[in-house]
């Protein structure tokens, strides 16, 4: 006969809050980004070739095979079922220009998966997103591979298979040598491999916010801030386009709504208080329109997200502090003691008088 007890408890198990129970799983998690990512791959297949499907390959079966190898070495649990490799490779893959030399995409692998995600602990530890460690490190080591930029299939001609981007036409002053917004829509402009269609990375977006894989909030405050900014910069300094334009401009090009999507709304790295994801995104926003209106670099998305995430638990805890009202009746004491000492103190003067 069963035991009552059994039929009711047996499925219960000791751990630390928070105590939810759902089905989604890390694992389901990981298939419904990489869901999310296919119409970015789907785009930069059409406009890149073969050369997409090449490297994405490799930045996938690079990254499982470095963090199987790492946990098999340290005599760790296998973790690579939970497919967070694959889509620290994919997420690597659509940052890089369909050109890179494949072994300079390895060592970026190797970057985001020993270096910042297994050494701090493996998945849910590392302190910065594995993917943009990775590119950022490419791009300080192999600065003119980096920014090399192939020409879409659409664009080639017999003179020309590299050009430059949207943001570098920008930097050189050659804006009115720059693609169209309607170009820099649908993906036909150069750059890295899964950013150039933001239709694609919308569509992402959409599927990631309708499955309640992410929050909007992120992804909204960061795009929205670069809106904003740039409208307000180019209302004061004017220019030869309108400031709408060159709103729109900075948040289609380059990685702004790849970056608001797959890479400021990691779990781990991102803020949990809602307020904190609020700053959050507005200061990848700030950090991101400053980098490139004012400093060498013409693109500021991976620098901007990686400087916040250093940045998410403090925000957290400021966060928290507000919403429970930590320190308050400190504060409220502290307030009430000055009250008193002035009072004394007026007192005293009064008898003296």
């Amino acid at each position: 006969m069963t035991n009552k007890n059994e039929v009711y408890y047996d499925n219960l198990a000791v751990a630390s809050s928070p105590h939810l129970v759902t089905s989604l799983d890390t694992q389901k998690t990981m298939m419904w980004v990489l869901i999310a990512l296919a119409p970015s791959f789907a785009a930069s297949v059409f406009y890149f070739g073969y050369r997409a499907v090449l490297l994405t390959a490799v930045c996938i079966a690079a990254c499982v095979l470095f963090e199987w190898a790492y946990e098999r070495i340290l005599g760790k649990p296998v973790t690579v079922r939970d497919l967070s490799a694959c889509v620290t490779g994919v997420i690597l893959a659509m940052n890089l220009p369909s050109s890179l030399p494949i072994w300079m995409a390895v060592i970026g692998c190797f970057t985001a998966i020993v270096v910042v995600k297994q050494l701090f602990g493996g998945l849910g530890r590392n302190f910065a997103n594995p993917a943009i460690v990775g590119r950022i490190v490419l791009l300080l080591s192999f600065t003119s591979y980096m920014t090399s930029w192939p020409l879409t299939r659409l664009q080639q001609t017999a003179d020309a298979v590299t050009g430059a981007t949207p943001l570098g036409y920008l930097a050189d002053g050659a804006l009115s040598s720059a693609p169209g917004l309607k170009d820099m829509l649908l993906g036909n402009i150069g750059g890295a491999m899964g950013e150039t269609c933001t239709i694609a990375v919308l569509i992402g977006l959409a599927i990631l916010i309708f499955k309640k894989i992410i929050s909007p909030i992120i992804p909204c405050c960061f795009i929205g801030t670069v809106f904003v900014f740039s409208l307000i910069y180019y209302s004061v300094v004017g220019g030869d386009y309108s400031a709408i334009h060159m709103a729109l401009f900075h948040v289609l090009a380059g990685g702004v709504c790849f970056g608001a999507t797959f890479c400021a709304t990691d779990y781990v790295t991102s803020p949990i208080m809602k307020w904190a994801r609020v700053a959050f995104g507005i200061g990848c926003g700030i950090l991101t329109m400053v980098i490139r209106l004012f400093c060498s670099y013409p693109e500021g998305v991976s620098f901007a997200i990686l400087f916040m995430n250093i940045l998410a638990p403090t925000l957290d805890i400021l966060a928290q502090n507000r919403f429970y009202k930590i320190g308050e009746k400190e504060k409220a004491e502290k307030k009430a003691a000055k009250a008193k000492a002035f009072a004394d103190k007026k007192a005293e003067e009064a008898e003296k008088a």
